[in-house]
């Protein structure tokens, strides 16, 4: 799953934390401009949980690998001699890692005091494993992004608002805290999808199984969004993004729906589905006058349906042979209406560089 052990040249932490706790793995390219404040609000915690921290480094060009071990003997890196992508970085990780309790932090985002404890709290008030998340803050305005996020019916992320609902859809990959056991079972990071929704596919397949993803009422993270991938934010009251990343998140998006979506509802659902991102891509692309939008983000989704088509099913039939929640109960935090009409009407049609 993590690829060859040759790949990667490990640092050992300075003093190993003999029983951990947590073990909070970030996954790191060219951040030496983030990671210390990352850091910096984990070891702020360290005092009162017994925790410890691993860097995967994906062959950063800026020097990463020698400020961290100059900056910081105390963390466990993980270096790797070519660019693998976030879900190899984050599998390595956690298969190296030894907590009870593994917690995913972007290298852009920073942990409130209180963070982990908050989070151990969620854990230990369930009689059965679950996945949680904390508040996400916009790291520059303060302002709350989401509670976790539901999902409207074609898995397009809706941030949860509602300071009342504990129960979410999906936590996105920068902050998603889970017990080891329950990450190596679900079979960790999908790495056939690249970048991009792996963390919708961990939860979604969660909850197929009837495990819950849970919101943390207190503390939370404040969040450099965008900064890790580029795009997906709201900048001057527009949203901006990219061809790479609508690409991928569209392929991958389409990808978790027919392999989650339980019983035969996901045929008319992908139909419909495949449809809309049609009308989408060709009227995207004439209103910006872009062949592009059509070439490069659409077109290979709908190939991608048709050309994986049987990989994709064979991989549901893995994953609904060991489904335990009904279709009812896997919907309960999906919204109807769609999430980019919202988006649309509020934000009007998105800058693609």
């Amino acid at each position: 799953m993590a690829g060859s052990a040759s790949d990667v040249e490990l640092y050992p932490a300075r003093e190993r934390v003999a029983d951990p706790v947590c073990s909070i793995c970030i996954a790191n390219y060219n951040g030496t401009g983030l990671l210390a404040e990352c850091l910096d609000s984990i070891f702020a915690q360290a005092a009162e949980i017994a925790l410890e921290v691993l860097v995967h480094d994906d062959a950063s060009t800026d020097g990463s690998v020698e400020w961290l071990r100059e900056r910081y003997p105390q963390v466990e890196l993980l270096a790797a001699r070519s660019n693998v992508g976030f879900c190899i970085g984050n599998n390595r990780m956690v298969a190296h890692a030894r907590g009870r309790y593994v917690l995913l932090l972007n290298n852009d985002a920073a942990l409130q005091p209180g963070a982990l404890r908050a989070l151990l709290g969620v854990a230990a008030q369930q009689a059965t494993p679950c996945i949680a998340t904390l508040p996400q803050y916009d790291w520059a305005s303060g302002e709350l992004v989401d509670r976790g996020c539901r999902l409207d019916l074609f898995y397009n992320p809706v941030p949860n608002l509602d300071v009342a609902r504990r129960q979410v859809a999906i936590t996105i990959g920068a902050c998603l805290f889970l017990p080891r056991s329950l990450w190596e079972e679900l079979g960790g990071f999908p790495e056939w999808m690249g970048s991009l929704a792996e963390d919708m596919y961990l939860c979604c397949l969660a909850r197929l199984r009837g495990v819950p993803v849970l919101v943390a009422q207190e503390s939370g993270y404040i969040h450099r969004q965008g900064a890790s991938f580029g795009g997906n934010r709201v900048d001057a009251g527009r949203l901006n993004t990219t061809f790479r990343r609508r690409r991928l998140s569209e392929r991958n998006k389409t990808a978790v729906m027919v392999v989650c979506t339980p019983t035969i509802a996901v045929w008319p659902l992908l139909t419909l589905h495949a449809a809309a991102l049609l009308l989408e891509g060709l009227a995207l692309a004439l209103v910006k006058r872009d062949a592009r939008v059509w070439s490069e983000i659409y077109l290979p989704t709908l190939r991608y349906i048709a050309s994986d088509f049987r990989a994709l099913r064979q991989r549901r039939r893995v994953a609904q042979g060991m489904r335990r929640a009904s279709l009812a109960a896997y919907l309960r935090d999906v919204v109807l209406f769609p999430r980019k009409l919202s988006m649309l009407g509020r934000y009007g049609i998105p800058h693609i560089r």
